[in-house]
């Protein structure tokens, strides 16, 4: 019995620095918090691919369409297509709504020299000038 005892603790004292060496990467493990990038599991899996090419603005390619706007001789920034309603609210005019569905005309405006609802009009491409009733 005591030759198997002195034999576990040769074995012990000769396993002593890696099992210390695996305790102590658990402990910091545990208090570091490693991420996974920094142990390396993943290896380049997500890493960026060379082959793709220059990354590019994954938004619009040439920018928005913007329009020239002038609401009562003020130049005023909108993008084509957007509501009439957006860009006066935008610029701080004050238009009175009742229905917002086209139907009563409280909120008519002069665009580009016609008579247009604010609720239901558009910014045109190109130029465009707005004057409140």
């Amino acid at each position: 019995m005591p030759r198997l005892s002195k034999i576990i603790i040769a074995i012990l004292y000769a396993l002593a620095p890696s099992l210390i060496s695996g305790f102590t990467f658990g402990i910091r493990q545990c208090n570091t918090r490693l991420l996974s990038t920094q142990i390396n599991i993943f290896g380049n899996a997500f890493a960026n691919d060379d082959r793709l090419g220059k990354i590019e603005n994954p938004g619009l390619k040439k920018g928005p369409n913007v329009s020239e706007v002038t609401i009562n001789g003020k130049p005023v920034k909108a993008v084509a297509g957007q509501k009439v309603s957006q860009v006066l609210a935008a610029a701080g005019v004050k238009v009175t709504y009742s229905c917002r569905k086209g139907d009563c005309g409280t909120c008519e405006i002069f665009m580009n020299g016609r008579v247009e609802k604010a609720c239901n009009a558009k910014i045109p491409q190109g130029k465009c000038v707005i004057q409140t009733i």
